[in-house]
């Protein structure tokens, strides 16, 4: 129902008044700027500027015809008139920077303002009614999270009862004093078509108000979520969120706090940075990532799409194998460490140590040692690095374990002697009692003997130094003594060293060995000439003995017997050659290898005489062949080496 309009009282405006500050930060209108107007003829400012505002007591819309509305520019301080601008048109200019406007029939009218200095203000839309019963809201334009009140009015504020608030033909609940209805928190689902309906005094039936249209506008826009990054990190690479929303110009100030999630779990926030930092993520920082604004209050709140990250373990690569000594050389006994490290590769890591041949791993863990490293433990090595998805080798490590040179030894070599035949020699070796190490050889002058030396153990390179009478005579493996003549005779000792590492050096003395170089003659044949001359001395004396018995037998036969006969000499028969003796018996104080070396002439010679036979020879025929004869005995042995020689043991 309409009516005529009227001017509405000073107290109805007054009991109305009620002021409000439009805060909107826009452009001007128009496509275009040209000659400081757009296309509507409203002036365009330098950008930069700030807009004029304009506001309007009493802050609601519509009003009644005749109802006047105090619009108010402000902007900057600089002096000048403020233009006035009604639906885009520059309508007036005043010193003042304020006005009062009205009509006096139904209608909507757009108004603006620019106060000087300052750019355009936003717009705000006054609708004038002569309806019995109109719905006011608010003239400013509203966004989420603010308060809507809803105001049902009837004309010239007359009483009206059974009041009732309806949205899109729904009736609205909520706290309500009678004619108003406060709507908190508006959302955007709020916007719509809304209108009442009430009882009015002095009229028949119900009256309901003209629908009147409420847009809310975004307080922001629904937020982003942005990954500076892959969405496939590495493990232990960093990872930044960010949570990108827009704020409206309309509340530039508004605080707005930002959370993260992931798989529903908060992981960050509220913060009022946009962004999580994640510095080293790992397989746990995998899953669903989402991020939330939201006022202070939180009345108004969004969330982002869901965005999945997904953490990949870095494969395991440059695996690499060191050792302690560098370059896995060891001295044997030393302690060997070796260490297995990743150039790449996340975890968790795992090792392995295995050894070319052994099937079987030696050992778990990102090091392996031995103690006391043994030659036996030399070989190939290598680690294995594994973080249960990938597996990666090593490089293998050759391992070397240098052995200490030990046990040193002297070897004889004898070449073939230029002996005539018939002739002896002596080749005597006997290891002195309590030493039986050490070892005394005799040998004949003019025989060639060559002495060489060598080690039980030892890493190579060794070297071999000579030394006679403790003084150095020559390097090498092999002494090659040549000729023996009486000045070869003397003590001689080699002494075998090899160098392990920069600054250690080992060495090993061989045992002792005391070499006598002997004149040729003094064989067999002399011997036994010296023991002819015996026997015919030890007969004369045999026989001045027994003569001396006879005479004392006959004079004191008792007594004769006890004394006149030598039990150490038995009367040889006539005619018949005196036995063999036993080979002589080792001295007490050494023990005898070789002795009484004979040459035998070859068939055709006659038999040697007594004198020239070895004792302890058995007798027998000429021989038909050369050879050379030994006489063995028990003893430390000796190499003497002779292609031509033959041995037998003599009796």
């Amino acid at each position: 129902m309409q009516r005529g309009g009227g001017p509405a009282s000073t107290q109805q405006c007054a009991r109305m008044a009620r002021s409000a500050v439009l805060f909107l930060w826009g452009e001007c209108p128009g496509t275009s700027c040209g000659a400081g107007k757009g296309a509507a003829g409203v002036p365009c400012h330098p950008t930069g500027t700030q807009p004029s505002q304009l506001t309007s007591d009493p802050p609601w819309t519509p009003v009644f015809l005749l109802e006047e509305v105090k619009l108010t520019c402000r902007g900057s301080s600089v002096p000048g008139p403020t233009e006035w601008y009604l639906d885009e048109q520059l309508w007036q200019r005043t010193r003042s920077d304020y006005i009062y406007v009205s009509k006096k029939h139904p209608g909507n009218s757009r108004y603006q303002c620019r106060s000087p200095g300052a750019r355009l203000s936003p717009p705000i839309t006054l609708s004038f009614s002569n309806d019995w019963l109109v719905l006011q809201v608010p003239v400013r334009v509203l966004v989420e999270g603010d308060e809507l009140l809803l105001r049902c009015r009837g004309w010239k504020d007359n009483w009206i009862t059974q009041v009732q608030f309806l949205r899109e033909q729904e009736v609205l609940g909520g706290p309500s004093w009678g004619t108003e209805l406060l709507l908190p928190a508006l959302q955007l689902h709020h916007g719509g078509r809304y209108h009442c309906q009430a009882k009015v005094s002095f009229i028949l039936g119900r009256q309901k108000s003209v629908l009147v249209t409420v847009a809310v506008q975004e307080l922001f826009s629904v937020p982003v979520l942005h990954l500076e990054g892959p969405a496939e990190p590495p493990e232990g690479a960093p990872l930044a969120l960010g949570c990108l929303s827009h704020l409206s110009p309309l509340r530039p100030l508004a605080r707005l706090q930002h959370l993260f999630y992931r798989d529903e779990v908060v992981v960050g926030g509220p913060q009022g940075s946009p962004q999580l930092q994640l510095p080293a993520v790992g397989l746990s920082h995998s899953g669903n990532y989402s991020c939330e604004v939201r006022t202070e209050t939180a009345s108004v709140r969004k969330r982002s799409a869901l965005v999945t990250v997904t953490v990949r373990r870095i494969p395991v690569s440059g695996v690499s194998l060191a050792a302690q000594p560098p370059g896995g050389q060891v001295t044997e006994g030393d302690r060997l460490v070796l260490g297995c490290s990743v150039a790449a590769g996340t975890g968790p890591l795992s090792f392995s140590w295995h050894r070319q041949g052994s099937a079987a791993p030696l050992a778990t863990g990102p090091h392996y040692e031995l103690r006391a490293a043994q030659h036996r433990d030399g070989g190939h090595y290598h680690c294995t690095a594994t973080n249960g998805d990938t597996t990666a080798d090593s490089p293998p490590l050759w391992v070397t374990v240098l052995v200490p040179v030990a046990g040193a030894a002297i070897t004889m070599e004898r070449t073939e002697p230029s002996v005539p035949a018939g002739d002896s020699l002596n080749l005597g070796c006997s290891a002195p009692a309590g030493e039986s190490l050490n070892l005394s050889c005799s040998v004949s002058a003019g025989e060639s003997l060559n002495l060489s030396c060598s080690v039980r153990v030892g890493t190579a390179p060794v070297t071999f130094t000579w030394l006679q009478d403790g003084q150095e005579l020559s390097l090498g493996p092999v002494l090659s003594l040549g000729t023996l003549g009486l000045a070869h005779t003397g003590t001689y000792q080699c002494l075998a060293t090899n160098r392990l590492g920069a600054h250690r050096v080992f060495q090993a003395r061989s045992p002792v060995l005391a070499l006598l170089v002997t004149q040729p003659g003094w064989g067999w044949q002399q011997q036994g000439t010296a023991m002819a001359v015996g026997l015919s001395v030890s007969l004369l004396l045999l026989l001045g003995a027994a003569m001396a018995w006879h005479l004392q037998h006959q004079r004191h036969a008792a007594a004769g017997k006890s004394q006149g006969r030598d039990p150490r000499v038995t009367p040889e028969p006539e005619g018949r050659r005196p036995e063999p003796t036993a080979p002589p018996e080792a001295p007490g104080d050494e023990e005898v290898l070789y002795t009484h070396v004979v040459v035998t002439k070859q068939g055709g010679g006659t038999s040697p005489s007594p004198s020239r036979t070895p004792r302890g020879s058995p007798r027998s025929g000429p021989p038909q062949e050369p050879s050379v004869t030994y006489a063995v005995l028990p003893g430390p042995h000796v190499r003497l080496r002779l292609p031509s020689d033959t041995y037998e043991n003599v009796p």
